[in-house]
């Protein structure tokens, strides 16, 4: 049985990524849904990967019409949704793997909402899937994490405008944009959805840039500005010090436990908690600095914006009487369903 729905996978490589392994994957994924690949990779990369997907997979380059903001993904996104063939959509970076069941019951959630939000986790464990690990358990235990997957409604998501791409913090842009609009969330924390880890170097260059998207929730932010100059002004005994990373190992802890996070949380994923915090608690400030500089570095520029607020995105919509360019993600129309309280 094939679902009527689409899997939308936005791609840009630069150079050699694990294609064999994605191709594999996707020739699993095409024999349960419709999948569309919207790749913004240089012409030979995306010519090597038409030859190596297979044949049922729908193989584009994103919409040269979407300009204007420098996250590529997103016009991936966009590209993607205006050629979906069904309202129901699934959206994943490159590294997410869903096996059958997730799919199922994504999509089964999904005819309730209009937006769907998972849980990822790592599939594999080398040391710094471990250590981010820890931010994932901590997000599960203040509300809900942030996958690299969603499940939308091509509808809902059209009738907004679109997202913008100006947005570093695109998957929480989208998900506050819909929620602006009306849209209904559901997050579904016991939905777990397997991830693969990226290299080691790829996750040390992602530090500054994964804290800078604390610019779109204020009081987080401030709260991870404080760590730093907490520990050097107050200059706690090592006791004190050892307390608070066992707090915190409690707190990411109670993360693991929540919705049957332990059947894909270790029982030693909670003590790499510590390790993210005081990681965090610098690039807060070197996200601070990069601001400063006119944004952080991404790919070959800066991005000053995480993400816009809720409160801005649903004042736009009040105003809004005529519908915009897809650079531009202020809602068109309401869509029926009730709003999960989050972030604004």
């Amino acid at each position: 049985m094939r679902y009527a729905a689409e899997y939308i996978l936005p791609l840009k490589w630069t150079g050699e990524g694990p294609l064999a392994e994605l191709a594999r994957y996707l020739a699993d994924l095409v024999q349960w849904i419709d999948v569309t690949v919207v790749d913004g990779s240089p012409a030979p990369i995306f010519a090597g990967h038409a030859r190596a997907f297979p044949p049922g997979v729908r193989h584009l380059p994103p919409d040269p019409g979407l300009v204007g903001g420098g996250n590529g993904k997103v016009h991936g996104v966009l590209t993607g949704l205006s050629a979906a063939r069904h309202d129901l959509v699934v959206i994943a970076d490159d590294d997410v793997r869903y096996r059958r069941p997730e799919l199922a019951r994504l999509l089964e959630l999904l005819e309730q909402a209009d937006i769907v939000r998972p849980q990822n986790y790592f599939a594999q464990l080398p040391w710094h899937a471990r250590w981010d690990t820890g931010r994932s358990l901590l997000n599960r235990a203040a509300g809900s994490d942030y996958p690299g997957t969603l499940g939308v409604r091509r509808s809902t998501v059209l009738s907004t405008g679109g997202y913008c791409s100006d947005a570093l913090f695109e998957n929480l842009e989208l998900i506050r944009t819909v929620r602006a609009a009306g849209g209904r969330e559901i997050r579904a924390d016991d939905l777990f959805v397997a991830r693969l880890p990226c290299s080691s170097r790829h996750f040390l260059k992602q530090r500054v840039r994964q804290a800078y998207d604390s610019f779109a929730q204020p009081g987080r932010l401030a709260i991870e500005l404080g760590l730093l100059p907490a520990v050097v002004l107050a200059r706690p005994e090592p006791r004190y010090l050892a307390l608070a990373g066992l707090a915190v190992v409690a707190l990411a802890e109670t993360g693991r436990r929540r919705r049957g996070g332990r059947t894909v949380f270790r029982p030693t994923a909670a003590l790499w908690a510590p390790a993210w915090v005081l990681e965090r608690a610098v690039c807060s400030w070197l996200a601070v600095a990069s601001r400063a500089r006119g944004g952080v570095r991404y790919a070959g520029g800066r991005m000053l914006l995480a993400a816009h607020s809720e409160r801005h995105l649903r004042s736009h919509l009040a105003q809004r009487v005529a519908p915009m360019p897809h650079a531009h993600p202020i809602p068109a129309t309401a869509t029926a369903g009730s709003q999960v309280p989050g972030e604004s």
